[in-house]
């Protein structure tokens, strides 16, 4: 992605909340540039005050244009991520907006070819499902199984250890990481 691309991406996403807040609905206009419209999974992932995380939520895939899925999500993360009250007006300014673009999933079959930091995980067991972002890894300083059974249990609601039995599919994913 281009400077300009990110720069873009993130205007959208601030854009979007800024006029939810204020009673409106932010259109984002049409770009140009063939990434902004290719459809492409992402997360906006919404930061207050010390980091503190506010709200995050994203798509794996989109039918949609990228531009449209950033608008979308910034206004899901900022207002109807469960486990947060909604972004008000008066803590808008101290809101950091991160974006990660995802790249297509791979199905492996050994959690040996994950590597922490540079690969998110999907996994889905029948009909449960859990996604650590590459960068949980990192911000938690887990070690691969400890990432591993918090994956299938806190996310997917699996139990801890259903990487290890060979039932549960494992995706990678990589992503492109923008912040303010």
């Amino acid at each position: 992605m281009t400077e300009k691309e990110k720069k873009v991406l993130l205007k959208i996403a601030r854009e979007t909340v800024k006029a939810s807040l204020c009673g409106e609905k932010f259109v984002p206009v049409k770009p140009e540039s063939d990434f902004l419209l290719s459809k492409r999974g992402a997360f906006v992932t919404l930061h207050g005050k010390n980091g503190v995380l506010r709200g995050c939520i994203g798509m794996m895939q989109s039918n949609q244009p990228l531009y449209q899925t950033i608008s979308a999500m910034a206004s899901e993360a900022a207002f109807k991520d469960r486990r947060f009250e909604g972004i008000t007006a008066g803590e808008l300014e101290n809101i950091n907006f991160e974006i990660s673009v995802l790249t297509p999933f791979k199905k492996i079959k050994d959690p040996k070819e994950i590597e922490l930091g540079r690969h998110g995980v999907m996994v889905r067991q029948g009909g449960s499902s859990g996604v650590f972002l590459p960068q949980v890894a990192v911000e938690t300083g887990w070690g691969l199984e400890e990432f591993l059974e918090h994956l299938c249990e806190g996310k997917a609601g699996l139990p801890p250890d259903c990487w290890k039995t060979g039932k549960a599919e494992i995706y990678t994913f990589e992503a492109e990481i923008i912040r303010e």
